[in-house]
């Protein structure tokens, strides 16, 4: 097992706590090679809290992703379409599909 230095000396003032704080919980005692052999994963002592972690949060995945690019455009026409409010980027896309056919 990988040896550590003390973190004692590694106190920096200024990031949200005092050295008081710091030497509070300086004397923690270190863990034995027992206590370090019964630790389990994260994942086997809480399997439903790793699963809401793994849940993919936002938007599903869309059939048809959109595709960033970068397009030079007169600033007139931006102007026109960001006129119209939000979701004019959509607006514009739409114009662009009726525009070849889509």
């Amino acid at each position: 097992m990988k040896k550590t230095k003390p973190v004692s000396d590694d106190f920096r003032e200024g990031r949200g706590y005092t050295r008081a704080d710091w030497d509070e919980v300086d004397d923690n005692p270190e863990m034995t090679e027992a206590e370090i052999a019964e630790l389990r994963p994260f994942r086997e002592v809480f399997p439903d809290l790793a699963a809401s972690i793994d849940r993919k949060l936002g938007r599903p995945k869309a059939e048809n992703p959109k595709k960033a690019i970068s397009l030079r455009l007169d600033q007139d026409v931006i102007d026109r379409f960001k006129a119209t409010g939000d979701g004019w980027q959509s607006r514009m896309n739409e114009a662009l599909r009726k525009a070849v056919g889509l």
